[in-house]
């Protein structure tokens, strides 16, 4: 009889040993990555609870990984974003509107011994296989960038002031001169009836709206300190301002008076709204701008309106600028600037900032 032969064998399975060894390794391999990041890197379930960190969340905020896994997220910030955070998620979860998730933002945190610091926060979701939901925050310390973001500014101001006051020593009191000599001339030649009397009365004219403007300009240029009911009375003058340079209307108004007692953000804010008004006047054409200042749902919120041409489709190099400008200040208090046309012409330029929490009444 013939030896029947016997079928080749399948490949061959892995044990079951096989495969938790490889698990193993992929779970190393993956914790090995999240806790030599550079960034910290948080997750939390749909309640805000936290559920891991990595040794950087450790370092950057000073608690321990004990300490912060299985307490709400917002203890990692300060007021007012700790009160506002649930209600953030607890709306996405609901409405599936996109605020932070995906997008990433600036924000501010706070450490264990109560020191608040800037960050940067992307947020990522997750659905397990079991339906759970999860999001992941990666943070970066923003302070060193913002540092040196505070040092530019420094400097950009100090060089403003210089041109301001150059342009108060030497330009203006040029202008001055030349016009005091055209109005002897005007005078002498008028006297003797001469028809060129006029063109130079026009001169003297043109000299002192000229002279006007360069004033202003400087007085723009200077350095702005502002105290905590500062910023109502720079925005008013800043009006009052434009109307004798330009000779528009240009108003500021107000429902309720809006304290800001941090002197950078006040600051900051007039600087805004002074580009934003620039821009008006220099690129839009316009006849009248305003200026409004409100305190709304926990934000300061500035708008400069104007009737101009509205926003062109190519910003020329002077406005980009301004834009890009503006977009900074407002990034730096952990703002939003955004530009939109008016539906009765014109352009709408909004800032808003989160606003410091109110002193409580005693």
């Amino acid at each position: 009889m013939s030896k029947s032969k016997r079928a080749p064998a399948g490949p061959k399975r892995p044990r079951i040993a096989d495969l938790q060894a490889a698990l193993q390794a992929s779970e190393q391999r993956a914790t090995a990555i999240v806790e030599t990041a550079v960034n910290a890197i948080i997750t939390i379930d749909e309640n805000c609870i936290i559920e891991t960190v990595n040794s950087a969340t450790e370092r950057l905020f000073g608690f321990t990984r004990e300490e912060m896994i299985g307490r709400n997220i917002s203890m990692l910030m300060p007021n007012p974003y700790r009160d506002r955070h649930d209600s953030y998620v607890k709306n996405y979860l609901r409405t599936g509107v996109k605020r932070i998730i995906g997008i990433g933002r600036e924000a501010v945190g706070q450490r264990k011994d109560g020191s608040v610091f800037p960050l940067d926060l992307s947020v990522g979701e997750a659905v397990l296989p079991s339906g759970r939901r999860i999001f992941t925050g990666i943070i970066r310390d923003l302070t060193e960038r913002k540092a040196l973001e505070d040092k530019i500014l420094h400097i950009s101001e100090e060089e403003q002031a210089r041109i301001g006051q150059d342009i108060h020593d030497d330009l203006c009191q040029q202008l001055a001169a030349i016009g005091c000599l055209v109005k002897v001339a005007q005078k002498n030649l008028a006297k003797q009836n001469y028809p060129e009397a006029e063109n130079l009365a026009e001169i003297v004219s043109l000299l002192s709206k000229a002279n006007t403007r360069a004033r202003e300009t400087s007085r723009g240029l200077m350095p702005v300190v502002l105290d905590s009911s500062g910023l109502m009375d720079a925005l008013k003058e800043l009006a009052a301002s434009t109307t004798r340079a330009y000779e528009i209307d240009c108003d500021f108004r107000f429902a309720n008076p809006v304290v800001v007692k941090d002197a950078k953000m006040a600051v900051q804010l007039f600087r805004i709204a002074q580009e934003a008004v620039s821009n008006a006047v220099k690129h839009s054409q316009a006849t009248r701008v305003d200026i409004r200042l409100a305190r709304e749902h926990g934000s300061i919120v500035l708008i400069v309106r104007d009737n101009g041409i509205g926003i062109p489709d190519k910003p020329s190099q002077g406005t980009g600028m301004g834009l890009l400008t503006m977009n900074h200040r407002a990034q730096m208090m952990g703002g939003t600037i955004s530009v939109s046309p008016r539906s009765t012409g014109g352009t709408q330029v909004t800032c808003s900032v989160p606003a410091p929490p109110k002193a409580p009444k005693s």
